[in-house]
């Protein structure tokens, strides 16, 4: 059957038949009870995305519930809850009951997604992985929007992203990808819309876990990356649209500490301590400028595999992460540089691992001369797809 798809696609209905098929095959959440709407996002993955970690709060800032719903990393690609498990104390694992209690006294949770959601899909998705079908567009489309229908949320945001370091490297395919879901949404009768954004480079100046962390406080403490800012202020805004608060000043809760108040409660909810040290690793590789000149591509796909190489992702699902691994990058496409300048560096508890993640980013980022174009992929956010 997987290879079917695979081959000759799938029609808007038989679509929409598969994916609530799965859904009946587990519960389905529901939040009706909490007497306020109820929206979430999902992204497509990429590097150095932490948007979950401040875009929750802020919503929830508003009096809109965010059951964020989350996974692990596999891969170039990084997970939030490895992310926020760096924080001491915190646990992912909720209970209904206290995902429940969570969102009526908190207003958001970030959490793992409960066995009992559309369990089919995990054996669906073992067949795609040992048949070679998991790139079909109507099983990716249909993996995602089983579970996030069945959290039960009242409206959906999807983060679609395409470029190096994206799932979906070429825009159309990003596109259609895109499409496929805002219909599947529209037909379960949840309010979705997607955006189209950039993974060409990498997203902000931090890609591992602690230290995504550290740059998502930054975020809600009104600074920052521009990158980053920009486009959590643009889900948070698309969010609370489809939520009915489109009135809603997000840059505003973002620079009075209005989203940092409610961050720091949520974290606290899930046994966190927002107070306490982030892991630091133990080594540290720093990568210098050879010249003088502009920052003309930086690739978000090897410096992804290189931040994973480090210790910050895992190959296998049962593997551990290293909360202190990862790299910072010092300067980002279009930026002058200087001769001995860093550019970037990278950390991990063993210094072997340097070696291998060197060899990851060679050739991934090149310095040119002012005004010469700089690769950055085009806009941040490319275009909004309703349905």
């Amino acid at each position: 059957m997987t290879m079917a798809i695979f081959l000759n696609g799938m029609s808007r209905t038989e679509i929409r038949d598969l994916t609530m098929a799965m859904i009946a095959s587990g519960e389905r959440m529901d939040f009706s009870g909490l007497g306020k709407p109820t929206t979430d996002k999902h992204s497509t993955g990429g590097v150095g995305d932490k948007i979950t970690l401040p875009l929750m709060p802020l919503v929830a800032t508003f009096g809109v519930a965010v059951p964020q719903l989350s996974g692990r990393g596999l891969g170039h690609t990084g997970g939030t809850l490895d992310k926020l498990e760096s924080i001491p104390g915190w646990r992912a694992t909720l209970s209904n009951d206290e995902i429940m209690a969570q969102l009526r006294d908190e207003g958001g949770v970030i959490c793992a997604a409960g066995s009992g959601l559309a369990p089919a899909d995990r054996k669906l998705y073992a067949l795609r992985d040992i048949t070679g079908t998991v790139e079909a567009i109507p099983l990716i489309a249909s993996s995602i929007m089983s579970k996030k229908i069945a959290e039960g949320t009242g409206a959906l945001v999807l983060d679609v992203k395409y470029g190096s370091g994206a799932f979906m490297r070429e825009t159309e395919r990003a596109r259609e990808l895109a499409q496929t879901m805002v219909e599947l949404g529209a037909d379960a009768g949840v309010a979705t819309s997607a955006l189209l954004t950039n993974m060409h480079v990498p997203l902000g100046r931090t890609i591992g876990n602690a230290n995504e962390v550290r740059e998502s406080v930054e975020v809600l403490a009104g600074g920052g990356p521009a990158d980053v800012r920009e486009l959590t202020v643009a889900l948070a805004r698309e969010m609370l649209a489809l939520a009915g608060r489109d009135d809603a000043d997000v840059e505003a809760a973002l620079d009075d500490g209005r989203a940092m108040d409610t961050w720091r409660r949520v974290i606290r909810a899930q046994g966190g301590d927002p107070d306490a040290a982030l892991p630091e690793a133990r080594e540290q590789h720093v990568v210098t400028a050879d010249r003088d000149g502009v920052l003309v591509e930086q690739q978000a796909l090897p410096f992804g595999i290189a931040a994973w190489r480090l210790g910050a992702g895992r190959a296998r699902k049962e593997d551990p992460v290293q909360h202190a691994a990862g790299i910072e990058l010092h300067a980002k496409p279009g930026d002058a540089v200087r001769a001995g300048q860093p550019l970037f560096t990278l950390s991990a508890d063993e210094p072997a691992r340097f070696a291998r993640a060197l060899d990851a980013v060679e050739g991934a980022w090149r310095i040119g001369d002012p005004g010469e174009p700089v690769d950055d992929g085009g806009p941040l956010v490319l275009e909004r797809i309703t349905a």
